[in-house]
């Protein structure tokens, strides 16, 4: 103990000098500003270096947490950090995301948007006047690229990259670093923690291929088809997700999935096609457009995919999504009725405006809540419940988490701050019991404390009754 507790102490005093170290080169850096004089080799490689930098206090960041969490764990500031940490990366993720779905719909917008006819020179696929912010702007896109290449270009694809990076890690933070409670569900599939994890990132793989195949064939020419194939597949893969993990689980991994599609296409696709187009202007040799609209075609299925994305993200906040008997449905009808929204605006932004699109996206989106609305009467209530009976239940099947002092192996802290300690703190959060334990019965997480469903008809009962403290 003696000698781990020096290890981890000698590993801090590492860390912080290398990140003092690296602090200090990175202030300098700025001294040694890209002018006007510098080749474009001694640019890249100023670059270059401030990227290393960069990644280097990255690395050593992600170090001293590692090494925190070594130090922590097993004591009650394990669960307060893991906590903090979900903060920190969610929001980080919510930033980058932000930035790089704003930025995927302003240039989908734009791409609709222009001015192909009036006053275009040859060499332009077309322009836009815009204003914004109090300012005028005026907007140029080349059929291929400029005839002589700017010296400083703007690479949308940081954004991307970590806004998967920050979503991967809070997968970890989240449902890896404690897989036996939040991702698997006994009930649903009896497997390891490692086996889980191994499964959902592997599955983002799978999917990438899939996809990718599905791009380079003869299918990709026919867009309806494309389209119609891929969403089967997509509804394949939720239903997989839904068959393997706890259905929260299930939900994130759906999301994360399509997520790992978007940013591959950015990093193996969008990126590569723009730095040849770039490389090849540059050196003078025929350019080839095949590779812009490869590009933009892998743009443009990210702007569909946003939407369900995005709705994968709020939707572990409502268990009337994934709390649903099928919640694989509940995925699939979200999906295909964002996507038509999208199609909508895209459309409307094109001015191909099809008055059909919008309203019936609408209908399938409402479709979902119709369908996982749950039934009003499923039982009969023979007894006036009291709340000595709930309060039975709730010490017996809930307090273990939901507690001033909870004695769970995984939540030291209760979950969102969820207590039912004495009959005033369950009388409150009645409509929370109604909602997560008896109607969608997403609590107690996976069936932890094995609530029978004859003790969720008394909840029930209770609660229909007036849920009074009597």
């Amino acid at each position: 103990m003696v000698i781990s507790t020096f290890i981890l102490i000698v590993l801090y005093v590492v860390y912080f000098s290398v990140l003092i170290t690296l602090g200090y080169i990175s202030y300098k850096m700025p001294k040694f500003k890209i002018g006007k004089s510098d080749s474009e080799e001694t640019e890249e490689i100023k670059v270059t270096s401030q990227n290393y930098i960069y990644t280097g206090i990255l690395l050593v960041i992600v170090g001293i947490l590692v090494n925190t969490y070594v130090l922590v764990k097993g004591t009650p500031l394990e669960s307060h950090m893991m906590e903090w940490l979900n903060i920190v990366i969610r929001l980080m993720h919510i930033t980058f995301g932000i930035a790089w779905i704003g930025a995927s719909f302003y240039f989908v917008f734009l791409e609709n948007a222009l001015n192909r006819t009036e006053d275009v020179r040859d060499e332009l696929a077309g322009n836009l006047w815009a204003v914004h912010g109090g300012g005028f702007y005026y907007l140029e896109k080349y059929k291929v690229a400029p005839k002589t290449i700017p010296k400083h270009l703007h690479w949308f694809k940081y954004e991307a990259y970590f806004t998967w990076l920050s979503g991967f890690c809070l997968l970890f933070v989240v449902y890896y670093f404690n897989a036996s409670a939040f991702l698997i569900d006994k009930n649903v599939m009896d497997i390891t923690a490692m086996q889980g994890i191994l499964i959902g990132v592997g599955s983002f793989i799978v999917a990438w291929l899939i996809y990718d195949v599905m791009c380079k064939s003869a299918l990709i020419k026919n867009q309806l088809a494309f389209s119609i194939i891929g969403f089967l597949i997509l509804i394949g893969f939720a239903w997989f997700y839904c068959h393997v993990f706890n259905s929260r689980a299930a939900y994130v991994h759906f999301g994360a999935m399509i997520g790992s599609i978007m940013v591959a296409n950015v990093f193996f696709v969008i990126i590569p096609a723009q730095k040849a187009m770039v490389n090849s202007a540059k050196l003078g040799l025929p350019l080839d457009p095949t590779l812009g609209k490869k590009a933009l075609a892998r743009s443009l299925h990210n702007n569909y995919f946003t939407l369900p994305v995005l709705f994968v993200m709020v939707s572990n906040h409502f268990p009337s999504t994934f709390g649903y008997e099928y919640p694989w449905i509940i995925l699939a009808i979200i999906s295909l009725g964002a996507a038509g929204v999208k199609h909508y605006l895209n459309l409307k932004e094109k001015k191909e405006l099809n008055v059909w699109i919008l309203p019936v996206s609408v209908a399938i989106l409402l479709a979902a809540c119709f369908i996982s609305a749950p039934s009003t009467n499923p039982y009969e209530c023979k007894k006036e419940v009291s709340i000595v009976e709930v309060q039975a239940i709730i010490q017996k099947r809930c307090v273990q988490c939901h507690s001033a002092t909870p004695t769970d192996d995984v939540n030291k802290v209760a979950p969102n701050g969820v207590k039912y300690d004495t009959p005033e703190d369950i009388v409150k959060k009645k409509d929370l019991i109604m909602q997560r334990v008896v109607i969608t019965k997403t609590m107690p997480q996976n069936n932890k404390t094995n609530i029978t469903e004859e003790e969720r008809n008394t909840l029930r009962c209770w609660i229909e009754q007036g849920a009074s403290l009597k």
